[in-house]
């Protein structure tokens, strides 16, 4: 049952938790790129897409290869040559001729035209071409869906890292001053050295969370860049209120009939088959006649000063070409071809039963993300609360340091959860798109119209000591035993 848009309470905990780091993190002056710009960017600078447009470009040229064969042919050849003659046979019978001429030029013309009247062979390899460019045609869909699925994953990835940020700083700053507060209290006396030591572990493990945050913020711009060739300073944030509802058709069986059709991966091994098939044809195609009409004309002509005129001859004729034998060569090719057939057939089985099962996981996937960012956002509640309960039975003695730390953490977990099962349902949701076949610029355009232009996103560091001295603690010293 459709669920209604969510407005996270986790964005209002943490504006209160996170006022510097907003601010922090906001892009200056510069406009933000948004999904589809960088989508754009993609399909006209990704590499890979790039490369699969060339290799269509070529197996369309392959087409004309085979077409060719199919056309008039044409040919011209001709020859100038010196001659010399050192010995000769003379006859008695010639005792009063003249002498040859035993050191004379040569030259020669030959013209030829053919045509295929029927050629099997050739014909068939021309139906295979055209076969391979429907599978090329698809492979580029693919290709071209996998450049969507690849930006749009790569996007919401700084998105989710610079959420995960957030919350991995504010906790850094929270617990920095529970330690700064655990110190102050064992300074007077009102507590033990162990729980300074247990403030200290905790702060520690909380800077090492931040740091391998930044760490992943920055890997993850860069992963963006490598699509599509491009840096960007910032990109635009995912609305809170973004609508997380269930996919639409609501039946798992539509979506599975959705890319039975249109699946390019689906599609391109069910033209893989038509490919093998005409390779079938092609082997058997060895077997037949071969008709050809042609025409030739020769020119000769000598300064050979016994020889007086030119030489020339011309001949119009039909040509038949029968193979016998060919020492089992077309045979094996039969059998060769069939075989490929069959694994053709076998690759078009799996690539449908993966897609089956890839569309099945999906939704399910989808629709469990839908009730997941629900309960997430409400566990960002009940954290809250049992945090400032926590809190305030520390202050009163009937819960200790390690209770507060434990529910600091709890918290900023909540908070970073939330923000994966967020960009997980819509990541999914992409996904199973993909593999209905059903995604493309459209797709990716709704999807930008869940972002907020007013917010976004760029990876800046702080100066070396300058996020210390924001927490005002330094770098606490552990305390003397």
């Amino acid at each position: 049952m459709p669920s209604r848009p969510v407005t996270p309470p986790s964005r209002v905990a943490r504006r209160a938790l996170l006022p510097m780091l907003v601010a922090s993190l906001m892009a200056g002056q510069v406009q933000a790129a948004d999904l589809l710009t960088i989508t754009r960017d993609a399909l006209d600078n990704n590499a890979d897409l790039a490369a699969a447009r060339s290799d269509t470009d070529s197996v369309e040229a392959g087409r004309d290869v085979e077409r060719g064969d199919l056309l008039p042919q044409v040919n011209a050849s001709g020859q100038v040559a010196h001659n010399e003659q050192f010995e000769s046979q003379s006859s008695a019978f010639s005792a009063g001729s003249t002498p040859s001429d035993d050191r004379y030029n040569s030259a020669s013309l030959t013209l030829e035209a053919s045509q295929v009247l029927y050629d099997a062979v050739n014909s068939a390899e021309l139906e295979q071409a055209d076969r391979q460019i429907d599978q090329q045609t698809y492979q580029l869909a693919a290709t071209e869906q996998q450049v969507l699925i690849d930006v749009a994953s790569a996007y919401f990835d700084i998105l989710r890292a610079h959420e995960i940020l957030e919350a991995r700083r504010a906790q850094e700053r929270a617990i920095g001053r529970q330690l700064e507060q655990a110190r102050e209290q064992f300074d007077v006396g009102l507590i033990a050295v162990t729980e300074v030591e247990e403030a200290q572990a905790s702060y520690d493990q909380s800077r090492a969370d931040r740091i391998s945050a930044e760490s992943d913020l920055q890997v993850a711009f860069e992963a963006l860049e490598r699509l599509t060739g491009k840096r960007y300073d910032s990109i635009e944030s995912l609305e809170d209120a973004m609508p997380v509802t269930p996919p639409e058709p609501s039946k798992r069986d539509a979506w599975i009939d959705l890319a039975m059709e249109n699946n390019p991966l689906v599609l391109a091994q069910q033209a893989g088959v038509e490919v093998s098939r005409s390779g079938v044809d092609v082997s058997k195609a060895q077997r037949l006649p071969v008709v050809n009409a042609f025409a030739n004309y020769q020119y000769a002509d000598s300064d050979n000063d016994t020889l007086e005129g030119e030489d020339s001859s011309a001949q119009v004729g039909v040509k038949l070409s029968v193979p016998i034998y060919t020492g089992g060569r077309t045979s094996a090719g039969i059998r060769q071809s069939t075989y490929a057939l069959e694994s053709s057939q076998y690759n078009f089985e799996a690539q449908r039963r993966d897609t089956i099962q890839q569309v099945r996981s999906l939704y399910t996937q989808v629709t469990n993300d839908v009730a997941t960012v629900e309960a997430r956002a409400q566990a960002i509640v009940s954290n809250q609360s049992a945090l400032d309960a926590t809190r305030a039975g520390y202050e009163v003695g009937t819960r200790n340091i390690v209770d507060v730390l434990n529910a600091e953490q709890n918290l900023y977990d909540a908070i970073a959860n939330h923000a994966d099962a967020r960009y997980d349902y819509v990541i999914n949701l992409l996904t199973l798109r993909q593999q209905s076949g059903t995604l493309d610029v459209d797709a990716i355009e709704e999807v930008n119209g869940w972002l907020d232009e007013n917010q976004s996103v760029s990876f800046t560091l702080p100066e070396e000591g300058r996020y210390e001295q924001a927490l005002d603690i330094g770098e606490p010293p552990r305390p003397d035993a």
